[in-house]
């Protein structure tokens, strides 16, 4: 069973950095596309940051480039999101998920995606 859990949110000052991690369990990470998707109250969820397993091909939203970065460890199944020079906009849950097939990868559309964690807060305050 797949299983994803992110990890490092927090609150943070508005030009501060943070380090999300998904750590996928019931599959290697390095056979899937991971991608972070956020979501704000009152807001649709949006495709932030993804990763393709093997070549490690990276796609992001036009909102982050520039300032974030997604990695993956595959020694240790996990996925990260460095998130540099953060801005009030960027304050939402932002979550973990696993594509379906790795041909939407680079799309950051959530109904490609059938595998979710459960969440982490991020605040950046201004």
């Amino acid at each position: 069973q797949v299983q994803l859990e992110e990890s490092g949110g927090g609150s943070v000052q508005a030009g501060g950095s943070l380090r999300l991690s998904c750590v996928a369990s019931g599959y290697s990470s390095d056979t899937r596309c991971i991608a972070w998707f956020r979501q704000a109250p009152g807001n649709e969820r949006e495709g932030v940051a993804s990763i393709l397993p093997r070549v490690g091909s990276t796609y992001f939203d036009d909102s982050v480039k520039g300032r974030f970065t997604i990695s993956r460890d595959a020694a240790k199944n996990t996925v990260f999101l460095q998130m540099d020079s953060l801005k009030s906009e960027d304050t939402a849950m932002y979550y973990c998920a696993a594509a379906l097939s790795n041909a939407y990868c680079s799309t950051l559309r959530g109904e490609f995606f059938g595998y979710w964690g459960q969440g982490t807060q991020v605040t950046v305050s201004s």
